[in-house]
């Protein structure tokens, strides 16, 4: 009865084919597009506010008629985005007032360059619009920092 087996080799199996892939990889990418469309989203929006933001402060200044009311209405939306982000700077006045607007700037763009016209610009009535297009990149560009900064 012995002689009656027929010993065979031993029969590997078949590699595993590389397509399709196991369940976990399919989890794997789905969490990476997941993160990748989500954080385009986010930036899409960011963008998005950026701009509503830019429009915003460029339609304020352009709908007032003279330099010293375009002086006025760009101090109060420095104001209004001051006291967003830092809710005592409603209170400051001033030279101070000018120093705070410069924190965090690399140079003193308010308080010693072309933001210096805010102190009294907006009650002078010889405010020239040279001054007031200078003052007016350097107080976008302040007015879009605070409103993008989270609260």
């Amino acid at each position: 009865m012995q002689n009656d087996l027929v010993l065979r080799d031993i029969h590997l199996p078949v590699a595993p084919s590389w397509w399709p892939p196991a369940p976990g990889w399919w989890i794997v990418a789905s969490v990476i597009v997941g993160a990748a469309l989500l954080a385009w989203w986010l930036a899409a929006r960011r963008r998005r506010k950026r701009l509503a933001m830019a429009r915003l402060f460029d339609n304020a200044v352009a709908s007032a008629q003279t330099p010293t009311a375009k002086v006025a209405r760009i101090s109060e939306l420095l104001r209004r985005a001051a006291i967003r982000v830092h809710p005592s700077a409603g209170q400051l006045q001033g030279d101070d007032w000018l120093r705070f607007l410069d924190n965090g700037s690399k140079s003193p763009l308010f308080a010693a360059g072309a933001g210096r016209v805010l102190q009294e610009g907006g009650f002078r009535t010889t405010t020239t619009q040279v001054e007031v297009d200078a003052l007016q990149q350097a107080a976008r560009d302040r007015f879009l920092a605070w409103m993008a900064a989270k609260r």
